[in-house]
């Protein structure tokens, strides 16, 4: 009796078995998913513009001093996700690319450097602190986002600033900063690259409006001014 043909057509079900329970294993096993990559918003600090004036050594001792809240974030824009935008209105995310914190806290102390850098102000302080100040700077995030739609995209980034006279609490001033930059590549780090550039741009500017209210609220007085008119 010839038992070849069914030992062998058994060995050749079995392999079939194995190899369709080795296929539903690997449909079952999850896609590794790849690790996000992480940016900075450092504006290039080793190469950023210096302030456009400097107070002299003579008027330094009467120069006002500035305390600089945290930076605030507008709705959608207080998270480390990456946002791009390709039709008005909604927000998407980059999947596989953040920042290394949300852009609020990444631009604190970039606002304080080149605030201290103008060289407009006596001291330039940062909160927490106990130490008092003449003005005092709010910002905001209004938006940083990557915006598809055009060749190239662009990141836009606006901050609002305000300057209060820390101790009438009257607003001197309030403008919103809009910055534009192309990015060199359409995706994440071309965005990255490019909010650099728009950051460096806007810290320039923001130096130029506080040294230019500081400078006119010195020239009326100041807050003593107002003091002494309050009390006559």
């Amino acid at each position: 009796m010839n038992t070849s043909r069914p030992v062998r057509a058994f060995v050749l079900a079995i392999a079939a078995a194995a190899m369709s329970l080795m296929t539903a294993c690997s449909a079952l096993k999850p896609t590794p998913v790849p690790p996000p990559a992480f940016f900075a918003l450092d504006g290039g600090i080793a190469t950023a513009p210096s302030a456009p004036r400097a107070v002299s050594i003579g008027s330094a001792a009467s120069a006002p001093t500035l305390l600089i809240n945290a930076p605030q974030a507008g709705a959608g824009f207080d998270s480390q996700r990456i946002i791009y935008v390709r039709q008005a209105h909604q927000l998407e995310y980059f999947a596989h690319s953040e920042w290394v914190d949300t852009p609020a806290r990444m631009l604190a102390p970039l606002i304080v450097s080149a605030l201290d850098r103008a060289g407009s102000f006596r001291a330039v302080v940062a909160t927490p602190t106990a130490a008092s100040a003449d003005l005092r700077l709010d910002t905001e995030v209004v938006r940083l986002q990557h915006e598809f739609g055009a060749t190239p995209s662009r990141v836009r980034l606006t901050l609002r600033a305000t300057l209060t006279d820390n101790a009438t609490r009257q607003v001197l001033a309030q403008v919103d900063l809009d910055n534009r930059a192309d990015a060199a590549s359409e995706d994440a780090y071309g965005g990255v690259v490019a909010a650099n550039h728009a950051t460096r741009v806007m810290l320039q500017t923001l130096a130029v409006f506080c040294s230019q209210v500081a400078e006119q609220w010195q020239a009326q007085g100041g807050s003593a001014a107002k003091r002494s008119v309050g009390r006559l």
